[in-house]
């Protein structure tokens, strides 16, 4: 099956804060947008930011975390898988502007199936990313 990419809506507390976050700061490219919400090219995935003025100015999303390999993951959550050399090059990126990841990029299941890189952290939204690395995307994505 052809891989087609997806569609993402997610809420955010503020549409300016969103475009300098995902556009100017993560380089996500903008497409349609309105006053109410923006289109982004995430690696070829529409993501959509949608203003939800319930969230606030000093809000944020809601989410809950489940233990994955001795780290507290965010649910729910979205982001890219990647190839390992593109994202060991957006870690290094945005390292330089993420004040705090909620997992820092590190190597996940190290030497065994389904060895990632991976990283989270969150939009100003309170929305948390996951973009992870597989040396071998087609072979080990969805290995047992």
């Amino acid at each position: 099956m052809k891989l087609t990419p997806f569609h993402l809506a997610v809420p955010v507390r503020d549409i300016d804060e969103a475009r300098d976050f995902y556009g100017t700061k993560l380089g996500f490219a903008e497409g349609r947008s309105t006053d109410q919400w923006i289109d982004f090219n995430m690696f070829g995935h529409q993501v959509v930011t949608h203003l939800n003025p319930n969230i606030g100015k000093d809000g944020k999303v809601q989410s809950m975390h489940n233990h994955v390999d001795g780290h507290g993951v965010p649910v729910p959550h979205f982001g890219v898988v990647m190839e390992f050399d593109d994202w060991e090059k957006f870690a290094d990126k945005v390292s330089g502007f993420i004040d705090a990841f909620l997992i820092e990029p590190y190597v996940r299941f190290k030497g065994e199936i389904g060895e990632q890189g991976t990283m989270f952290f969150c939009d100003p939204s309170g929305n948390a990313l996951e973009f992870k690395a597989f040396r071998d995307i087609e072979n080990e994505l969805f290995a047992k």
